[in-house]
Parts: structure tokens; sequence; C-alpha cells
């Protein structure tokens, strides 16, 4: 897979989800399927989006007892996503158990990657409300080599990581990067982000975005203009 833009569908419900898919009428983009859509409308939402054409990053951020990711991600890898995450923070041992569930008797499975730290989350929020007091590029650091070393395709970061990630764990090593925003746009709850065209240059292997192109007043244009800052 090469860069791609990867929307962040979070809606309500399957009609607003499709009313917004039926906008883009030349493209298939790559769709992100986060928490709200998933346990609004269940795995049928993923069956139909993935039969309109799309491919989808499931982001539902596992983060329990080894066994319990692995019997969940055992279920999850029949839902033909080509992505799907867990939280770094649920220990190597988690995450090896994840990639066992994950992968089907053939030997494929979806790309699956950790969450290093929220990109609502800064150096002030993750020693007051986590008391971990290491300085926040090296956490995530820590994270993703933990990541790898459990056999994961990449890690969920801030842009402003994913050069340091790549220096750490090889450019094979995904990066799939939220908290991007255009640079004459809104960074709403974000605290770590940059533009497309900074998450390019950095390094980024995804960029995740949900407002500035599904609360655009044209969406369509919206995705043009992030794909023509990130890809081209």
């Amino acid at each position: 897979m090469g860069k791609d833009v990867i929307i962040a569908c979070d809606f309500a419900s399957a009609q607003q989800t499709f009313e917004f898919l039926d906008k883009f009428t030349d493209r298939k983009p790559f769709v992100k399927i986060g928490m709200e859509l998933f346990y609004a409308e269940g795995p049928q939402i993923v069956r139909d989006i993935k039969a309109r054409g799309h491919k989808i990053f499931l982001d539902l951020k596992l983060h329990d007892i080894p066994n319990t990711v692995k019997k969940s991600m055992a279920v999850l890898r029949n839902l033909d996503v080509d992505m799907t995450n867990l939280h770094a923070a649920g220990t190597g041992r988690m995450m090896s158990a994840a990639i066992e569930g994950l992968t089907r008797e053939d030997g494929s499975r979806p790309l699956l990657i950790a969450v290093t730290q929220l990109t609502s989350t800064d150096q002030q929020i993750m020693e007051q409300d986590l008391l971990i007091e290491k300085p926040i590029d090296e956490v995530v650091m820590h994270y993703a080599k933990t990541a790898k070393a459990s056999g994961l395709d990449g890690v969920v970061c801030s842009p402003l990581e994913a050069g340091k990630v790549h220096d750490a764990c090889g450019k094979e090593f995904l990066t799939v990067t939220p908290g991007v925003r255009f640079a004459d746009g809104e960074v709403g709850d974000q605290k770590r982000v940059m533009t497309p065209e900074q998450a390019k240059q950095i390094g980024s292997d995804y960029i995740v975005v949900g407002r500035p192109i599904t609360a655009a007043l044209n969406p369509v244009a919206a995705y043009e203009r992030c794909v023509k800052e990130f890809c081209d």
C-alpha cells in the first residue's frame, strides 16, 4: 500500500454514512469506521461499506487481557477489513495475542496497528492524568518499538512523531496519523496537529482526516485537496 488519505466516517448511523459516501462518484475513498458507527450499526455496516468497494480501517482500539483480545480479533478477521487497531498500552503480550487471533487459517490477515498516545493527549495531560512523566516522544517511541517486536505492522501516532517512528522502527513500519488539519482550518480538540503537506514531508504513510472533510461545505473537494497535498 502507498500513501493514502483515510476519511474518518464518524457518523451516528448508516443512513448518514451512506449519504456522505454517495457524494463520491469518481473515487472510493479509504474510510475509517470508528466506535460510534460500529456500536450504532454493528458488523453489518462494515460489510455494507466493503460491498461498495471501499477499503476499511476498523478503528475499535481494543485493550483488554490477551485472551479476550485474541478472541475478539478472531471475530474481526472475518469482516474483511483492510486495517484494524489496538492500544499499545495493553502490553506486548496482548499485541502478540492479537496477531494470533487476527491471522486466518490461510495465513492472511488485515494490517494491525497500535495506538501509542492519542492525539488529544499532550505532555501535561499525560503527566496529570496518566502519571507518565517521561517525555511524550520517548513514550511513543517505546510503544512503537514494543509494537514492532510484537509483530504489528505499524502504529497510530501524531504526524509530529511519524518521522521519529520510522527512524526507530524502519521505513516499512507504518505510521497512521490522525490530527491532520488544513492550515486554514480549526484544530478542534486535537493537541498535536499538522497539515497534510507537513505530514507528507515528515513521513506519514496514511493520514486520517475527519471533520475537515466530513464537515466541509464540499466534502469531495476537501478530500481531493487532502489527496493533492498528501499524495501527489
